[in-house]
């Protein structure tokens, strides 16, 4: 069928509801819009999906949700995982409340238990809830940080994380499989509840949840010792993060937590910010504000649905706020945690910290320091989260602390997706331990860069939409792999790492290995002087991105190596 011939469908055919055969007859004389809403499915991809709101088959909506849902349906039927059921939650985004209920109406039709969350949760909390609820799968409706016109679906297996081999293939092919309408099933609610197949979760699982997020505290007792003198600021731009994360400060005893009141409620329209994503400078107008009134000693946001950390710490010395990377502020909590349980004798036996390819190579610095393994992983936490299965499984480590250099991080096993009330959490405490040494948060940066180097990393994305852009994408993966450069920024390329083919190629030697890990669309090239660059699309939105990494002398040293191999290799911004 014929992107024409789909919108024709939608427009006339009365399984799609009047509100949505209107949208589309409003577009009859734009063509350009009516391809790119009907060229394709909405893909389902190895997490889920990921889209903007609206009519059409790549869109974001009812149908779309419902047609996904029915492939994983099927999928959770041939694991006769139907009597486990699902644990569903949304965000504070447009139609997440609608995309969550029809998913559950969905499941519900097909003999598939369910548990809907009553309001919008933090995802880190619907990934606990798979594991405590004893479910075989959760979805989380949410586009993390992505701008306001998006919504997403993500997909949880029975440990928690996000789907990796061998579930994700399979519910892919599943939903593959679902090329019709008339196979979706659905069902009314009031049916869904006689049959006791739809249940509301209230607010008494958040006490477990939060419960969890306080067992990870080393040292209460400095937050109490330092509680008086510290101030916090903290915006959850409009999403999900306000209630845990002010509920956990204020039970572990921080006394001045100053919220920005502008974006304190949830609004899927995000009228404050045009991106609601903390590694966006301009979404912290607001907060930076609010902390010089309060002369705060650290600022914090969240993304709508409370998985990822920003950071700003005040230098004591300038009297501005540093910016820290997801890779600096996870590197502090790293920090603190291996000393303080070693000092402490709460460390485990074999600890691990886990990270992914594209994260600090300070970490293997600090793994190093405290005797921990460290064990690289792919881009995505979901293979974070898989680490710790595999621990338990295996008996082989204890998982200690695992990040992403995309604001990231988990501390604890009891979810198993990154968490921003748990990193909050725990940059809290490490500032309260810090304060009363009379050093900010800055402070103690500066004095791992002392310690284990002058490590800067940075992102450069290009944005290709469409069709075209596809294509361009693909175009330059091609060219990467079939002509790899001999030399980057200055510095020469050692060996590239190829994971879609699960080679690791030494120039020099020509030795050909293999990468170790799962086959993946992403290309790493080790260079001198422990430098390093890496380039893959984007498996949510319609970019490729471009990684970098560099270890300098000193911040100014660090900064213009990195300068240099971005201009070169990467495009030189967002």
């Amino acid at each position: 069928m014929s992107y024409r011939e789909a919108y024709e469908k939608w427009c006339t055919d009365p399984y799609f509801d009047e509100d949505t055969r209107k949208e589309l007859a409003a577009l009859k004389t734009d063509e350009k819009e009516i391809e790119d809403r009907f060229y394709r499915q909405l893909e389902f991809g190895t997490g889920g999906l990921r889209g903007v709101i609206g009519a059409g088959t790549n869109r974001m909506n009812i149908y779309t949700v419902r047609k996904a849902t029915q492939g994983l349906a099927n999928y959770i039927v041939s694991q006769d995982g139907q009597a486990k059921g699902v644990a569903i939650a949304f965000d504070s985004r447009r139609m997440s409340p609608e995309f969550a209920r029809e998913a559950a109406f969905c499941l519900n039709a097909n003999g598939i238990q369910t548990y809907l969350f009553e309001s919008l949760r933090p995802t880190p909390e619907l990934s606990f809830a798979v594991r405590e609820l004893g479910c075989i799968a959760g979805i989380v409706i949410t586009a993390s940080h992505n701008p306001g016109e998006y919504n997403g679906y993500k997909v949880y297996w029975e440990d928690g994380a996000q789907i990796t081999p061998p579930h994700d293939k399979n519910i892919l092919a599943e939903v593959g499989k679902v090329t019709d309408f008339s196979q979706v099933k659905t069902m009314k609610e009031d049916e869904a509840r006689i049959e006791g197949l739809f249940q509301i979760v209230g607010t008494s699982f958040d006490e477990r949840y939060l419960e969890k997020l306080k067992e990870q505290s080393i040292h209460p007792e400095l937050i109490k010792a330092a509680a008086k003198d510290m101030k916090i600021v903290y915006t959850p731009l409009h999403g999900t993060g306000n209630i845990p994360v002010r509920r956990v400060l204020k039970e572990l005893g921080f006394e001045h937590v100053y919220v920005v009141e502008e974006q304190k409620s949830p609004d899927g329209n995000f009228p404050t910010v045009a991106y609601p994503n903390p590694e966006d400078a301009r979404a912290w107008k607001l907060a930076l504000e609010l902390a010089g009134k309060v002369d705060a000693d650290i600022v914090l946001a969240t993304d709508p649905d409370a998985d990822r950390l920003g950071v700003y710490v005040k230098d004591t010395e300038s009297g501005e706020y540093v910016s820290f990377t997801g890779n600096m502020s996870g590197m502090l909590i790293a920090e603190y945690i291996l000393r303080e349980r070693t000092k402490t004798g709460t460390m485990p036996e074999r600890p691990a910290l886990v990270e992914t390819i594209v994260t600090t190579d300070m970490a293997k610095a600090i793994a190093a320091d405290y005797h921990t393994a460290l064990i690289e992983v792919l881009t995505g936490f979901k293979y974070i989260g898989e680490q710790i299965k595999w621990f338990e499984e295996k008996n082989t480590y204890s998982y200690v602390f695992g990040l992403e250099e995309s604001y990231g991080c988990l501390a604890g096993t009891y979810a198993r997706d990154k968490d921003a009330c748990v990193a909050v959490m725990m940059l809290c405490e490490a500032a309260a331990y810090y304060k009363l040494q009379k050093k900010t948060l800055w402070d103690a940066m500066v004095d791992m860069y002392e310690k284990y180097g002058y490590y800067k990393e940075g992102l450069s994305t290009l944005t290709l939409k469409g069709i075209d852009g596809a294509n361009k994408i693909q175009e330059l993966m091609k060219e990467q792999r079939e002509n790899p450069p001999k030399e980057l920024g200055g510095f020469k390329v050692l060996a590239v790492r190829d994971y879609k083919t699960d080679i690791r190629k030494d120039m020099e030697t020509g030795e050909v290995t293999a990468t170790g890990l799962p086959a993946s669309d992403v290309l790493y090239f080790e260079l001198e002087d422990s430098a390093w660059c890496c380039v893959r699309p984007s498996g949510t939105e319609p970019k490729i991105k471009f990684y970098f990494g560099v270890k300098g002398n000193s911040l100014d040293d660090a900064a213009e190596k990195l300068e240099k191999l971005k201009n070169e290799f990467g495009t030189g911004g967002n």
